[in-house]
């Protein structure tokens, strides 16, 4: 071969391992970073355009909320399954797949597809008021955008699948939150499952340019604000973390169980509609969705972000019963099988409590007790106490209460560990490994073949 031709032939070579080892990556992690920022401002305006069309007539609410709920629930059974639920326990099930069904895995959980189901058909549950978050969806759909990037490698190994999903969940979370640091502790301890496996680099530098977009577009925000503990803690506040603890992991329990357990405590009348007519218990969810919407004056509209964060910083009290009507609302949301996340209404659900924990202690700061709440009702429905304490720290910017919230977040997911497995590995269990897609869902397309997976 000539000189030149081999010259030609190394450059030519170098240069597209350069593209698949850096090139490639950076730029999916980038797009990353942009499309979780226009979908968090795509979210914010549809939750608003909802608050606007009902605050001069709540009776919409019933109208407007049963309806979204049901025109999602049928896109995402008939076109969109896979985009149904959080999105993590999708991630969760491709990296832990059993041998021989990855790649149906793959194909069903993730692609454009499930990318545009996932953001539509959230944006349009927060149209209608439903108690959904938009942050595990971001994780699904930086995943998704990751694993896609999969096509243009020479060598497809699931080693290197695996790598690609952990990077695109972990910039997901980080983008979405503005947590960098949770994003990388939440892909090993939630997705990986696993302290001992080495960080990959894709996983921090998909983090690291995810994060720079975001800071690009967004800004260098606090997602709740600046954490504001005017006394120092002392010996006594031992007493508000063991309280918030127990509080946070039985109900943390409580919310696992009514989601995994719905068989068991649903009257049988209902649970055949919810298996057998999906479409009318939709209707009946969106109805009930409604009615606690309505009669909490608003309330439990939404992620619950605006909710949480007015509490925290004390400009808008909430009534003592919003833990309870938000903890119910996010259950009948979640169980109709819409797409949409769990992090933002669970962080709200945990303010909530927080009030009662400060009602037994006033003399302690409510913005602590609100911390210590937030991270341990999230450790107990997630069972992942270091991502839980790790991305409220980040989120409030509350270095100054780790040793409190660490402790709270142990000893939630440890309670809750007793009565329920995990949320979101048990649902990647039960949902996506050997099941077939529901009938309506083969609707317009080829039936999968035996091993694909179901929709929720």
């Amino acid at each position: 071969m000539p000189l030149q031709d081999r010259v030609r032939h190394v450059l030519s070579t170098r240069g597209r391992r350069l593209f698949l080892q850096v090139g490639l990556p950076w730029t999916a992690a980038l797009l990353v970073g942009l499309i979780s920022v226009v979908y968090a401002d795509w979210s914010n305006a549809a939750y608003h355009l909802f608050i606007g069309w009902i605050t001069p007539h709540s009776w919409l609410a019933f109208i407007l909320t049963p309806s979204m709920t049901v025109i999602g629930v049928f896109l995402t059974r008939r076109w969109f399954y896979g985009s149904e639920g959080s999105g993590i326990p999708q991630v969760i099930a491709a990296i832990h797949a059993p041998r021989g069904e990855e790649n149906a895995l793959m194909q069903r959980l993730f692609g454009l597809r499930v990318i545009i189901g996932k953001v539509g058909l959230s944006l349009l549950g927060l149209l209608g008021g439903v108690a959904l978050g938009r942050e595990g969806p971001t994780v699904h759909i930086g995943a998704a955008i990751m694993a896609e990037t999969r096509r243009f490698y020479p060598h497809r190994t699931p080693r290197l699948e695996r790598q690609l999903l952990l990077a695109g969940a972990a910039a997901g979370l980080s983008a979405a939150f503005n947590t960098p640091l949770a994003g990388i502790v939440f892909a090993i301890e939630e997705i990986a499952r696993d302290f001992e496996s080495r960080t990959n680099g894709a996983m921090i530098t998909a983090v690291v340019f995810a994060g720079l977009t975001s800071l690009a577009l967004a800004g260098n925000y606090i997602y709740f604000g600046q954490l504001n503990v005017s006394e120092s803690l002392h010996i006594a506040f031992v007493l508000p973390v063991i309280v918030a603890a127990i509080a946070c992991g039985l109900l943390g329990a409580a919310f696992n169980l009514a989601v995994l357990r719905s068989a068991k405590w649903m009257p049988k009348p209902l649970h055949a509609l919810k298996v057998k007519r999906p479409l009318w218990y939709a209707l009946l969810s969106g109805l009930v969705i409604a009615a606690i919407g309505v009669s909490t004056r608003g309330q439990t509209w939404g992620s619950g972000y605006d909710q949480a964060r007015a509490l925290l910083d004390g400009t808008a009290p909430l009534s003592q019963a919003f833990g309870a009507t938000k903890w119910a609302s996010l259950v009948v949301t979640y169980l109709a099988g819409l797409p949409g996340g769990l992090f933002s209404p669970s962080l709200s659900i945990g303010a909530g409590i927080a009030q009662w924990v400060h009602a037994l202690f006033s003399w302690t700061s409510m913005a602590a007790v609100i911390a210590l709440c937030m991270t341990g009702y999230l450790a107990a429905v997630t069972q992942s106490p270091i991502t839980s304490f790790v991305v409220v720290i980040e989120m409030t910017n509350g270095t100054g209460m780790v040793i409190p919230m660490m402790a709270t977040a142990i000893v939630s997911a440890r309670i809750a560990r007793v009565f329920t497995p995990p949320l979101y590995e048990t649902l990647a269990e039960e949902k996506y490994f050997n099941y077939q897609p529901p009938p309506e869902a083969r609707v317009g397309y080829a039936a999968p073949a035996p091993g694909a997976v179901r929709a929720g």
